[in-house]
């Protein structure tokens, strides 16, 4: 990714504050790559299970495909970090993009990640296409 992201005017937002605890720095003195992942998968699942209704909590999950992350700045212990997420405008398949800023409490940028996930049919445990509704539920 060469380019910052930035939501589309119009698309809702996620939002989750991250404070690293002393197991998240890393021998360099700041925040380790592997954490930022696992807000990332965090921040997915959180906006996936703020929005989903119960029944397709119990039929549907979401696996990560891909991510690929672009560091900005480091991020220290004492430090906050915002992290804002969206999605892609439409689904490809069962696959569907997700975007995330993780911004430094000052408005700088630490990490931004575009990630794939995957749509899961839970009685299955096949991928599915993404259904209008979730992406409607996203929009």
């Amino acid at each position: 990714m060469t380019r910052l992201l930035e939501p589309p005017p119009g698309r809702k937002v996620f939002e989750l504050t991250f404070e690293p605890t002393p197991a998240d720095i890393d021998a360099n003195g700041h925040v380790n790559n592997v954490v930022y992942l696992r807000w990332a998968q965090d921040m997915g699942t959180s906006h996936w299970l703020s929005l989903a209704p119960p029944e397709a909590e119990a039929a549907w999950a979401w696996i990560a495909l891909r991510h690929e992350v672009d560091y900005r700045r480091e991020l220290k212990l004492g430090e906050t970090c915002h992290g804002r997420t969206w999605v892609a405008e439409a689904a490809q398949g069962p696959r569907f993009d997700r975007f995330i800023r993780l911004d430094h409490e000052t408005g700088q940028m630490c990490a931004q990640i575009k990630t794939t996930w995957v749509l899961i049919e839970k009685a299955t445990g096949r991928p599915r296409r993404v259904p209008d509704w979730v992406t409607e539920m996203f929009s």
